[in-house]
C-alpha cells in the first residue's frame, strides 16, 4: 500500500529548477509535520526542509534562499521548489511525513540529477 508518492525529479542543468510533489493518501491523515530530506551518493540522509502544518518553514542552511517549501493541507500534499539548482544538490529526495500521533511514514524517493 503506497502512502506517499513523491513526483517531480529529473535531470537538469545547473541553475535551473525543479518543483517536487508529494501526496500522501488518505491512510497517512492527520499529519502534522511534513519534510524533504536527500541523500547524495555514499552519505548519509540529510534534512533539506520542512514545514508545520501553519506553514512554518525550516531550512537546511545548503538551501536557504534557493529552496521554498509549501503545503496543500486540504489535499495531504507538499511541494518543493527548488531554484539555482547545483551539482551538490544531486541526490534523491524523500518526502516524510509525521501524523500527531508521532508515527512517521517515507515515500520512496526520486532522484534529481544537476548536471552539464
Amino acid at each position: 500500500q503506497v502512502q506517499l508518492v513523491e513526483s517531480g525529479g529529473g535531470l537538469v542543468q545547473p541553475g535551473g529548477s525543479l518543483r517536487l510533489s508529494c501526496a500522501a493518501s488518505r491512510s497517512v491523515s492527520p499529519i502534522n509535520n511534513m519534510g524533504w530530506y536527500r541523500q547524495a551518493p555514499g552519505k548519509e540522509r540529510e534534512l533539506v526542509a520542512t514545514i508545520t502544518p501553519g506553514g512554518t518553514a525550516n531550512y537546511a542552511d545548503s538551501v536557504k534562499g534557493r529552496f521554498t517549501i509549501s503545503r496543500d493541507n486540504a489535499k495531504d500534499t507538499v511541494f518543493l521548489q527548488m531554484n539555482s539548482l547545483k551539482p551538490d544538490d544531486t541526490g534523491v529526495y524523500y518526502c516524510k511525513a509525521v501524523r500527531y500521533s508521532g508515527f512517521i511514514y517515507w515515500g520512496r524517493g526520486t532522484q534529481v540529477t544537476v548536471s552539464s
